[in-house]
């Protein structure tokens, strides 16, 4: 089974190259944004809890959110593994994930990031803006401000599974197929 956290800053690709991955290797692509949007739409009751939060403004508890990949792993036993994309962003996520991972009697294979300076990321994100019309992906301040949040909040992730020899670093400038053989050598040694 291989277990991937699919890692990296807003605009390095990871949802190009989860679709891949999922094709490839025949894992489940699991994103939390997605599951937060299910499971409200359907008006889960997990996705009442999620929704009673947020509409405070406040962060949704992590217990919520590792009720949600219960849900959708459960709901998939013929999974060959998952691609996590979105979580998790913090340190205490990553240990509830690998505490959940773990009373699966799996782990985490490896944390994969894309590596993407953030000059090409403002670049990328200001492209995609261009065509989704998402006023967030136009504005330069912004998108500063979520590559900040990601550096401070986030990385700290890469250097908790990287503890645990499981981190690795992915060139993520250039074709999206140059990105994915890269991405597929990681995986094909796993």
């Amino acid at each position: 089974m291989i277990n991937l956290i699919l890692f990296g800053p807003p605009g390095s690709g990871k949802g190009t190259q989860a679709a891949q991955l999922v094709d490839r290797y025949r894992v489940l692509h699991i994103s939390t944004g997605d599951l937060f949007r299910y499971e409200m739409g359907n008006n889960t009751p997990l996705g009442q809890k999620a929704k009673s939060f947020i509409e405070k403004g406040e962060l949704v508890p992590d217990e919520v959110t590792i009720g949600m990949l219960q849900n959708k792993v459960d709901a998939h036993p013929e999974a060959l593994g998952y691609i996590f994309d979105g979580f998790p962003r913090t340190i205490p996520q990553a240990e509830a994930l690998d505490a959940f991972l773990a009373g699966r009697g799996e782990a985490i294979s490896r944390l994969i990031m894309l590596d993407v300076p953030d000059e090409e990321i403002i670049q990328r994100i200001l492209g995609r803006g261009a065509t989704s019309g998402r006023a967030d992906d136009l504005n330069t301040g912004i998108i500063q401000n979520r590559i900040d949040v990601y550096k401070e909040q986030t990385s700290p992730v890469f250097d908790y599974y990287a503890s645990h020899g499981k981190s690795v670093k992915v060139d993520g400038v250039g074709s999206i197929d140059a990105i994915f053989d890269r991405l597929c050598e990681v995986v094909d040694a796993i």
